[in-house]
């Protein structure tokens, strides 16, 4: 009888979740949410702009554009980051980036977090800055869904984190995001960050989801919530108006491409396929060198130490070899692998290995050289 009554409240929360899920991916727009308005578009950036053709990147004046930078993280974690502009200006200037991937949260996007009382207002400002000051300096930046919420507002309970899947709370984001940048010239969209624990179909198309506690959380159930697909996302930044170039990570935390190839692309254009080659990863060409082949493809993280060096020099000789546009992680001291030692921007090891990566790829592009 225990074990019958177990499955009936398994059921039940099952069923509840889904009924949930269900309710919020059909949220009307006028959900209470100030909507943004989109931003002018300063017309001397507009070369800038850049689409899909075959394996490349080009930029409005059909000149191909490889995209190399790092990942400079905090305002997922946080409302008004750590060290943001300095460490654009640093990022952008001193190592020579000409793209930096920054990563960010919906809740916050919303003003959905403790603390926060003007609606996101102040946080959407600041990534407005660092949009300008990229524009501004020449270089790209990549606005990255880093932290969701499983369709619960932080601020109503729900943990913000990385989560295996988006959420419908997503597609509120990125309706917003894409309104607010659509068609800015250095702009792109990352729609999720590590996508993981979950088959291609849902990948794509969304699906309930069964979270598993962390390490951490042990004595925590599952939380079961339902998932939007990457599909879903990609159209809800084209519904809008948007033709950013879009970049969607694979399966197994962004690594794993393979899915592409096997009936599970997405459908639409100026799409990125990225992943995130970490040194613990194994059997690149199988995971996204084939990939490649047929698409752009982008690294969005990889990083590591000092005894990783040898596989840093390994995977930029891969990259150089197909193409592949990249960004490192994480320009911040305390989040790892950092490539910093300090906020004075001394690299370390790893990090002094990505800075000359950068210089010799910007002497190599002298398109870019004058913006920088």
């Amino acid at each position: 009888m225990r074990k019958i009554d177990m499955q009936k409240a398994f059921n039940l929360l099952l069923a509840l979740a889904t009924l949930s899920g269900a309710k919020a991916l059909g949220a009307p727009a006028d959900n209470g949410l100030v909507p943004s308005q989109t931003r002018p578009i300063a017309a001397e950036r507009v070369p800038m702009r850049l689409h899909v053709q075959g394996t490349r990147l080009l930029d409005a004046r059909g000149e191909p554009v490889l995209l190399h930078g790092v990942n400079i993280a905090s305002l997922e974690w946080t409302t008004q980051g750590e060290h943001m502009e300095e460490a654009f200006d640093h990022a952008i200037h001193k190592w020579k980036a000409n793209i930096i991937r920054m990563p960010l949260a919906q809740d916050r996007w919303f003003g959905k977090t403790s603390g926060q009382e003007d609606g996101g207002t102040s946080y959407r400002a600041l990534v407005d800055k660092l949009v300008e000051a990229s524009a501004a300096a020449g270089a790209y930046i990549d606005l990255d869904l880093h932290w969701s919420d499983r369709g619960k507002w932080a601020n109503e309970g729900s943990k913000l984190a990385q989560h295996p899947m988006p959420d419908a709370h997503s597609v509120l984001f990125w309706r917003d995001v894409a309104t607010r940048y659509k068609n800015q010239p250095n702009v792109l969209f990352d729609l999720y960050n590590e996508p993981h624990d979950i088959a291609w179909t849902v990948w794509r198309d969304g699906g309930t989801v069964t979270e598993k506690p962390s390490k951490k959380e042990t004595n925590q159930p599952p939380v079961i919530y339902e998932a939007v697909g990457l599909q879903k996302l990609y159209d809800t930044v084209r519904a809008v108006g948007a033709e950013n170039v879009v970049t969607a990570s694979g399966t197994d935390w962004g690594y794993d491409l393979r899915g592409v190839l096997q009936g599970h692309a997405i459908t639409g254009s100026n799409l990125v396929y990225e992943t995130h080659p970490y040194s613990f990863k194994k059997d690149w060409d199988k995971s996204f060198g084939e990939v490649s082949k047929q698409y752009p493809v982008f690294m969005g993280e990889w990083g590591g130490n000092a005894k990783n060096l040898e596989y840093g020099q390994r995977l930029m000789d891969y990259a150089q070899e197909r193409g592949l546009h990249w960004t490192a992680w994480c320009f911040h001291p305390s989040c790892g692998p950092p490539l910093l030692k300090n906020w004075s921007f001394e690299p370390n090891d790893f990090g002094q290995f990505v800075k000359e990566t950068l210089w010799k790829e910007w002497k190599q592009a002298p398109t870019l050289r004058s913006n920088q």
